[in-house]
C-alpha cells in the first residue's frame, strides 16, 4: 500500500484515520489501537496521527465527534413537509440509514464498543446532544400541529430514541440477519403504535 505523507492534510487521510479507528476498537477492542497498527491499516506514518489529531485519545475523540457529524448530516437531510408525523418517522428512517451506514463510528459513538483507557468523560458523552435536540424539534412539531397531545417533548423524544436505537442495535449485531425488510415489517410498526399510545 501507497504511503501517504503525514504533513498531508487532506480530509482524506484524517477520514481514514477516522475510520480505521473506530473498525480496531469495535472488531478487536481498544487494545488493538495503537499509531503503528493504525498507521499500518492506513498506509501512512504514525506521524499522521500526531499531525491530525495530537494523539491517540484525541483521536478517539474525534471519531465520536465524526460519528455525531454524520448522524447530523442524515437527519438534516430528511424534508420537513407539512405531514410534521410522517417528517419525523422519516428521521427515525434516517437514523437507522446513517447506523448502517457508518456502523464502526455508531458503535463507537454509543459505547457499544469497549473504548478501555480511551473512555470519554460525561462531557464528552454529551457531545452529540445537539442531534438528539433534532428529534426533540421534531416531536415538538408533531405536538404543536395537535396531532399528539400537549407534553414534554424531550421526555417523548427520548421514549422514541430508546425505542429506535434498541432496534438499530439489534439489527447491527445480526438478529434481523434473513428478515427481508425489518424496517417495513418491524421499525415502521413500532414507530406507529407509539405514534397511536402518544395521540390517545
Amino acid at each position: 500500500m501507497a504511503r501517504v505523507s503525514p504533513r498531508t492534510s487532506e480530509p482524506a487521510v484524517r477520514e481514514r484515520l477516522l475510520e480505521t479507528a473506530a473498525e480496531l476498537i469495535t472488531e478487536e477492542g481498544p487494545a488493538a489501537l495503537s499509531t503503528r497498527r493504525l498507521a499500518q491499516e492506513v498506509g501512512t506514518s504514525t506521524m499522521a496521527v500526531y499531525t491530525h489529531f495530537g494523539g491517540l485519545p484525541q483521536l478517539v475523540r474525534a471519531v465520536v465527534s465524526e460519528g455525531f457529524a454524520r448522524l447530523a448530516e442524515h437527519l438534516a437531510a430528511v424534508p420537513m413537509t407539512d405531514d410534521p408525523l410522517a417528517d419525523l418517522a422519516e428521521l427515525g428512517v434516517a437514523y437507522r440509514a446513517n447506523a448502517h451506514d457508518n456502523p464502526h463510528l455508531y458503535a463507537v459513538m454509543f459505547g457499544s464498543a469497549s473504548l478501555g483507557g480511551y473512555r470519554l468523560t460525561r462531557d464528552e458523552l454529551a457531545e452529540g446532544r445537539y442531534t438528539f435536540d433534532m428529534l426533540v424539534a421534531g416531536t415538538q412539531r408533531v405536538m404543536d400541529a395537535g396531532i399528539w397531545k400537549a407534553g414534554d417533548a424531550e421526555a417523548v423524544a427520548g421514549q422514541l430514541w430508546c425505542s429506535l436505537h434498541g432496534f438499530v442495535m439489534l439489527e447491527l449485531a445480526g438478529y434481523y440477519d434473513g428478515e427481508p425488510d425489518a424496517e417495513g415489517r418491524v421499525l415502521l410498526p413500532m414507530m406507529a403504535n407509539l405514534a397511536s399510545a402518544l395521540s390517545g
